[in-house]
Protein backbone atom coordinates (compact mmCIF):
# COMPACT_ATOMS: atom_id res chain seq x y z
CA UNK A 1 0.00 0.00 0.00
CA UNK A 2 1.14 3.17 -1.09
CA UNK A 3 0.02 7.01 -0.36
CA UNK A 4 0.46 10.32 1.20
CA UNK A 5 -2.61 10.80 3.64
CA UNK A 6 -3.14 9.37 7.37
CA UNK A 7 -6.32 7.73 5.91
CA UNK A 8 -8.10 6.63 3.08
CA UNK A 9 -9.87 9.60 1.56
CA UNK A 10 -13.73 10.17 2.40
CA UNK A 11 -14.53 8.76 -1.26
CA UNK A 12 -12.91 5.54 -0.90
CA UNK A 13 -14.10 5.13 2.72
CA UNK A 14 -17.52 5.77 1.51
CA UNK A 15 -17.26 3.13 -1.46
CA UNK A 16 -15.57 0.76 1.14
CA UNK A 17 -18.47 0.67 3.27
CA UNK A 18 -21.36 1.03 0.65
CA UNK A 19 -19.93 -1.77 -1.69
CA UNK A 20 -18.77 -3.98 2.55
CA UNK A 21 -23.15 -3.60 2.66
CA UNK A 22 -23.76 -4.44 -0.83
CA UNK A 23 -21.40 -7.71 -1.03
CA UNK A 24 -22.87 -9.20 2.47
CA UNK A 25 -26.04 -8.32 0.95
CA UNK A 26 -25.59 -10.49 -2.45
CA UNK A 27 -23.70 -13.91 -0.18
CA UNK A 28 -26.86 -13.78 1.81
CA UNK A 29 -29.25 -13.59 -1.18
CA UNK A 30 -27.06 -15.98 -2.96
CA UNK A 31 -27.86 -18.16 -0.60
CA UNK A 32 -31.21 -17.49 -0.02
CA UNK A 33 -31.21 -18.33 -4.21
CA UNK A 34 -30.01 -21.36 -4.04
CA UNK A 35 -31.23 -22.91 -0.99
CA UNK A 36 -34.97 -22.54 -2.33
CA UNK A 37 -37.38 -23.36 -4.80
CA UNK A 38 -40.58 -21.25 -3.41
CA UNK A 39 -41.86 -18.16 -5.43
CA UNK A 40 -39.52 -16.42 -3.30
CA UNK A 41 -36.68 -17.53 -5.70
CA UNK A 42 -37.37 -15.32 -9.41
CA UNK A 43 -37.32 -11.82 -7.03
CA UNK A 44 -34.04 -13.25 -5.57
CA UNK A 45 -32.43 -14.11 -8.81
CA UNK A 46 -33.85 -10.66 -10.39
CA UNK A 47 -31.83 -8.69 -7.15
CA UNK A 48 -29.01 -11.14 -7.55
CA UNK A 49 -28.65 -9.67 -11.14
CA UNK A 50 -29.25 -5.92 -10.24
CA UNK A 51 -26.69 -5.80 -7.44
CA UNK A 52 -24.11 -8.03 -9.02
CA UNK A 53 -23.62 -5.38 -11.43
CA UNK A 54 -23.97 -2.59 -9.17
CA UNK A 55 -21.07 -4.00 -7.73
CA UNK A 56 -18.97 -4.64 -10.49
CA UNK A 57 -19.57 -0.79 -11.12
CA UNK A 58 -18.73 0.24 -7.76
CA UNK A 59 -15.71 -2.30 -7.58
CA UNK A 60 -14.32 -0.78 -11.33
CA UNK A 61 -14.87 3.11 -9.54
CA UNK A 62 -13.23 1.76 -6.21
CA UNK A 63 -9.80 0.60 -8.77
CA UNK A 64 -9.59 3.75 -10.40
CA UNK A 65 -10.12 5.69 -6.79
CA UNK A 66 -7.30 3.60 -5.06
CA UNK A 67 -5.04 4.04 -8.42
CA UNK A 68 -5.42 7.41 -8.24
CA UNK A 69 -5.29 8.57 -4.40
CA UNK A 70 -3.19 4.65 -3.21
CA UNK A 71 -3.66 4.17 0.69
CA UNK A 72 -1.87 5.11 3.67
CA UNK A 73 1.06 3.47 4.57
CA UNK A 74 1.60 0.18 6.78
CA UNK A 75 2.72 0.81 10.00
CA UNK A 76 6.33 0.65 10.39
CA UNK A 77 6.79 -1.98 12.74
CA UNK A 78 4.24 -4.56 11.10
CA UNK A 79 5.90 -8.17 10.36
CA UNK A 80 6.15 -8.52 6.72
CA UNK A 81 4.40 -11.78 6.84
CA UNK A 82 1.23 -9.54 8.09
CA UNK A 83 2.25 -7.10 5.45
CA UNK A 84 1.95 -9.64 2.92
CA UNK A 85 -0.74 -11.53 3.53
CA UNK A 86 -2.34 -7.32 4.09
CA UNK A 87 -1.76 -7.11 0.07
CA UNK A 88 -2.46 -10.27 -0.91
CA UNK A 89 -5.57 -9.75 0.47
CA UNK A 90 -6.47 -6.84 -0.94
CA UNK A 91 -5.54 -7.89 -4.31
CA UNK A 92 -7.81 -11.27 -3.80
CA UNK A 93 -10.27 -8.98 -2.75
CA UNK A 94 -10.48 -6.71 -5.80
CA UNK A 95 -9.99 -9.84 -8.10
CA UNK A 96 -13.46 -11.30 -6.29
CA UNK A 97 -15.05 -8.22 -6.41
CA UNK A 98 -14.17 -7.85 -10.11
CA UNK A 99 -14.68 -11.63 -11.18
CA UNK A 100 -17.79 -12.64 -9.10
CA UNK A 101 -20.01 -10.22 -11.28
CA UNK A 102 -18.35 -10.75 -14.70
CA UNK A 103 -18.47 -14.72 -13.95
CA UNK A 104 -22.05 -14.70 -12.93
CA UNK A 105 -22.34 -12.38 -16.58
CA UNK A 106 -20.62 -14.87 -18.39
CA UNK A 107 -22.02 -18.19 -16.82
CA UNK A 108 -26.15 -16.69 -17.58
CA UNK A 109 -25.05 -16.09 -20.77
CA UNK A 110 -23.62 -19.20 -21.90
CA UNK A 111 -27.53 -20.21 -20.48
CA UNK A 112 -28.90 -17.73 -22.66
CA UNK A 113 -30.52 -16.02 -19.80
CA UNK A 114 -31.62 -12.75 -20.23
CA UNK A 115 -30.02 -10.25 -18.15
CA UNK A 116 -32.47 -7.49 -17.47
CA UNK A 117 -31.61 -5.20 -14.71
CA UNK A 118 -34.38 -2.86 -12.59
CA UNK A 119 -35.67 -0.53 -15.05
CA UNK A 120 -35.73 -2.99 -17.63
CA UNK A 121 -31.42 -2.68 -18.54
CA UNK A 122 -30.69 -5.16 -20.78
CA UNK A 123 -27.06 -6.83 -20.89
CA UNK A 124 -25.84 -8.24 -23.52
CA UNK A 125 -24.27 -11.48 -23.71
CA UNK A 126 -20.58 -11.69 -23.08
CA UNK A 127 -20.09 -15.35 -24.22
CA UNK A 128 -21.45 -17.84 -26.66
CA UNK A 129 -24.05 -20.42 -25.26
CA UNK A 130 -22.92 -23.55 -24.03
CA UNK A 131 -24.10 -26.20 -21.67
CA UNK A 132 -20.63 -27.03 -20.83
CA UNK A 133 -19.33 -23.83 -20.32
CA UNK A 134 -22.31 -22.65 -18.53
CA UNK A 135 -21.50 -25.83 -15.83
CA UNK A 136 -17.90 -24.73 -15.40
CA UNK A 137 -18.84 -21.23 -14.71
CA UNK A 138 -21.44 -21.76 -12.48
CA UNK A 139 -19.52 -24.25 -10.23
CA UNK A 140 -16.99 -21.35 -10.36
CA UNK A 141 -19.07 -18.93 -8.72
CA UNK A 142 -20.77 -20.90 -6.69
CA UNK A 143 -17.16 -22.14 -5.06
CA UNK A 144 -15.30 -18.83 -5.27
CA UNK A 145 -18.43 -17.22 -3.36
CA UNK A 146 -17.13 -19.04 -0.32
CA UNK A 147 -13.59 -18.14 -1.34
CA UNK A 148 -15.06 -14.75 -0.81
CA UNK A 149 -17.17 -15.28 2.16
CA UNK A 150 -14.01 -16.62 4.06
CA UNK A 151 -11.83 -13.98 2.97
CA UNK A 152 -14.23 -11.45 3.74
CA UNK A 153 -14.19 -12.74 7.33
CA UNK A 154 -10.14 -13.16 7.60
CA UNK A 155 -10.17 -8.99 6.22
CA UNK A 156 -12.84 -8.39 9.15
CA UNK A 157 -10.58 -10.25 11.73
CA UNK A 158 -7.94 -8.62 10.86
CA UNK A 159 -10.00 -5.24 11.22
CA UNK A 160 -10.57 -6.07 14.82
CA UNK A 161 -7.21 -7.35 15.65
CA UNK A 162 -6.10 -4.32 14.26
CA UNK A 163 -8.74 -2.21 15.87
CA UNK A 164 -8.61 -3.83 19.39
CA UNK A 165 -4.89 -5.88 20.07
CA UNK A 166 -2.46 -4.14 17.84
CA UNK A 167 -4.18 -0.62 18.00
CA UNK A 168 -1.37 0.74 15.39
CA UNK A 169 -3.76 2.69 13.49
CA UNK A 170 -4.81 0.69 10.71
CA UNK A 171 -8.25 0.25 11.30
CA UNK A 172 -8.67 4.00 11.35
CA UNK A 173 -7.64 4.73 8.12
CA UNK A 174 -10.90 3.21 7.02
CA UNK A 175 -13.07 3.66 9.81
CA UNK A 176 -15.70 6.31 8.67
CA UNK A 177 -15.00 8.20 11.94
CA UNK A 178 -11.23 8.04 12.84
CA UNK A 179 -11.36 7.52 16.51
CA UNK A 180 -7.80 9.46 16.80
CA UNK A 181 -9.65 12.63 15.73
CA UNK A 182 -9.03 15.06 18.61
CA UNK A 183 -11.12 18.33 19.09
CA UNK A 184 -8.96 21.36 18.83
CA UNK A 185 -9.35 23.71 22.31
CA UNK A 186 -11.44 26.88 21.31
CA UNK A 187 -9.46 30.36 22.22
Amino acid sequence: MTGIGQRFTPLQRLLHWLMAFCILAMLFIGVGMVSTVTPKYLPLVSIHKSLGIAILVLALIRLAVRLRYGAPMLPADLPEPMRLAAHLSHYALYILMIGMPLIGWAMLSTAAYPIVLYGGVRLPAILPQSDSLHSLLWNAHFYLAFLFFALILMHFAAALFHALVRRDGVFDTMAPVSSRDELTPAE
